[in-house]
Formats: C-alpha cells, sequence, structure tokens
C-alpha cells in the first residue's frame, strides 16, 4: 500500500502479514469481554472474538522525499535464529526485500534506516548473511538509533550476556552495524530533514523514539510500538505485555492521543494490521479513532 503525507511518498513494505497472538499474551490484564463494545470495528481484520485472538501484522514503512530515501524499522528478517519464536526461526522468506524492490528501491538506494526501538521484530533486516557474517542490508544507510535505547541494551548485554537478549537480535541485527561503523547514537528532537524530528516515545521500551513529520499543514507520527492494536484507542491504559515500563507507555499513549486530538495529526503504529494510519477524536472523555 502507498499513500502520501503531503509530500511524502510512504510505501508498506510487509514483511509477514498476520501475526496472531491470544489477548491473554498480549494484554493478560484486559477481558475479553471488555472488547465486546469494539467488534463492530476491530473485526475481522484486527481481532477475532470467538478465540480471543488479536491480528497484527509485521512491516516498515519506506519514505521517498526529495531525493531522501528513509526506511523506518526492518522487521523480523532472514535467517536468523530465534527458537523462542517459531513462526520467525531461520526464515527463508525474503518477501521483504522483494516488496521493498517491487516500490522501486534497491537496498543500495536507502540512505536512512531509523529503528524506533531494538526488539527483534523492528531491526531483523538490519542485517542478512553474506559468506557466513551478518552484514548490513543497506550498505550506503546511517542507522538511527536512540542513545538511551542504546543504552539499556549494552547494559542488558553486560548483565545478562548479548546472545540471550533481544531473541538474539542484539547480536545479529544490531552489533554488526555498530561494527560497520554506520550506526548513528540520536537523540529526542534530531532532525532528519525540515520537519522530520524525532520524539521520545518511552514505555515499551525505555528510549523507543517515534518520527513525527511537521510539514504545512501535514501531521503524521510513526509510532512503532507506542500501541499494537486499536483498542488501546478507547483504552490507553491498557498496556501490553512486552512493555519495559507499563505506566509509562500508558502516559506516553494518553498524551500522543491527546496531541493528536489537538492537532489532528495522524498515527501510524507499526503493528496495525491493514490499516495504516489513523486520527483520533475525543468524546465524552475518550479517545475514538475517526480514520481507519
Amino acid at each position: 500500500m502507498t499513500f502520501s503525507l503531503g509530500d511524502i511518498r510512504v510505501d508498506e513494505i510487509e514483511d509477514i502479514e498476520t501475526m496472531d497472538m491470544t489477548l491473554a499474551m498480549v494484554m493478560p490484564g484486559v477481558h475479553p469481554d471488555e472488547l465486546l463494545p469494539y467488534l463492530d470495528w476491530i473485526e475481522p481484520d484486527h481481532y477475532t472474538a470467538a478465540t480471543a485472538t488479536l491480528h497484527l501484522t509485521c512491516r516498515s514503512f519506506l519514505l521517498r522525499h526529495a531525493g531522501r530515501v528513509v526506511l523506518v524499522d526492518t522487521c523480523v528478517g532472514c535467517g536468523k535464529a530465534r527458537s523462542a519464536r517459531p513462526a520467525w526461526d531461520k526464515r527463508t522468506d525474503d518477501r521483504f526485500l522483494r516488496n521493498l524492490r517491487a516500490a522501486g528501491v534497491a537496498p543500495e538506494q536507502v540512505d536512512t534506516v531509523f529503528c524506533t526501538h531494538l526488539h527483534v521484530d523492528h531491526v531483523g533486516w538490519n542485517t542478512q548473511r553474506v559468506d557466513g557474517r551478518w552484514v548490513p542490508t543497506f550498505p550506503n544507510a546511517r542507522y538511527l538509533i536512540g542513545r538511551s535505547e542504546m543504552a539499556h541494551w549494552e547494559m542488558q548485554a553486560r548483565l545478562k550476556g548479548a546472545e540471550t537478549i533481544a531473541h538474539g537480535a542484539f547480536v545479529d541485527s544490531v552489533l554488526p552495524i555498530v561494527a560497520a561503523g554506520q550506526a548513528e547514537l540520536v537523540d529526542d528532537g534530531y532532525q532528519l530533514a525540515d520537519g522530520l524530528a524525532l520524539c521520545a516515545l518511552a514505555g515499551h521500551t525505555p528510549g523507543q523514539l517515534g518520527l513525527r513529520i511537521d510539514r504545512g499543514s501535514t501531521r503524521a507520527l510513526f509510532c512503532g510500538d507506542a500501541m499494537h492494536s486499536p483498542v488501546q484507542i478507547p483504552h490507553p491504559e491498557w498496556a501490553t505485555a512486552f512493555c519495559t515500563d507499563a505506566p509509562t507507555s500508558v502516559a506516553t499513549r494518553h498524551a500522543m492521543f491527546a496531541e493528536a486530538v489537538s492537532s489532528g495529526r495522524v498515527i501510524i503504529p507499526a503493528h496495525l494490521r491493514r490499516t495504516a494510519s489513523f486520527r483520533v477524536s475525543e468524546v465524552a472523555g475518550a479517545f475514538h479513532p475517526t480514520l481507519f
């Protein structure tokens, strides 16, 4: 799917079309009955009530403007050992690269890869195996990584061993980027280009960043995993089991939606299946999606 944000072309680069997870796995504190009021707009794309199953996707976003080619996150990857996630373990499906090329971009043409955070399903295609080594998939790109995000995972590596964290992704998908000299550590407020700035979205991970667009009348936010399911729009207090700091993730989500109400900002999460973006309205003190 291709859409425009003002003068920026955006292509969705899909890696995995559907990732099914039970509600109990993703949001263990939420009872299925609490989703019943929303079935008219979350079924069938985002949820199946009969099995209490959430439907997510795994995609990146390719942004093109004024000669710049920016990739937001790089999904699960291929050929990597992920024993705790059998569906991702040593995958042979290279649809991500095929979809990138189908959008008219070769890996060599990407000039910037922005990693919203360093979870396994957001950094996988950072690297690919060549002659037995993990090397950058995008050889001419600088990889933007949040400074506090990197510090968190470096600490985890020291405490637990690098091979054991992020399902092995820190070793095979992050450290090779650093070794190649292509990693650039950045902070909240970093400007990619005129009207494109990074912003702090902590909670899911300590240093997660989003990409905020403010160009003319265009307002948008690529928010990574600040949310996983559309049911979190009316219920920003519903944190996921994947969040490092649930209370902070709730505060981040609430602030994100409140700002979107006042500014008309389009929110673009990583994992909403068959839905790239939405706007937010507020009715009787509750947030509601106004564009799916």
